[in-house]
């Protein structure tokens, strides 16, 4: 009996270590989102970090884009982007950017329930030199 149980745990030992192994080589689609060129170093560079929406009329969205270029020598991957109110909403491209490609982040702002000057952030994280960079919107928003 005992032997039995003896053969039972290393059975199931042995499946355990096959489906843990095999985890860690599954093609999650994880690999497109990986910079195929980790030897250098990836620079954003934005054209402005900063956009001026001037005056909106409170209920509106409102949406800027921000351009920037990888001036490194290595791909750039955004890791994250953040807005620093849920009334902001950014939207980048998860695909690597190569050295001397170009990229963009949208962001699109809900004046709903806002109104006087309002200034939102958003925090892109990367694993580019300047690893984390901060755009800002500034909007005057006035009542309807």
């Amino acid at each position: 009996m005992i032997k039995n149980s003896i053969h039972v745990l290393a059975a199931l030992l042995a499946v355990a270590t096959a489906i843990t192994t095999s985890c860690g080589r599954s093609s999650s689609g994880a690999e497109r989102l990986m910079p195929s060129d980790t030897t250098g170093t990836a620079v954003m560079t934005f054209q402005s970090p900063e956009h001026n929406f001037g005056t909106v009329r409170s209920g509106e969205k409102v949406g800027c884009i921000f351009t920037f270029r990888n001036t490194g020598d290595a791909d750039l991957v955004i890791t994250s982007a953040t807005a620093s109110c849920g009334c902001t909403v950014p939207k980048y491209d998860r695909k690597p950017v190569p050295p001397e490609g170009a990229g963009t982040i949208e962001v699109i702002f809900d004046t709903s329930g806002r109104e006087g000057l309002q200034t939102k952030t958003v925090v892109i994280q990367s694993n580019a030199e300047n690893n984390l960079v901060i755009l800002r919107i500034i909007a005057e928003v006035e009542e309807d």
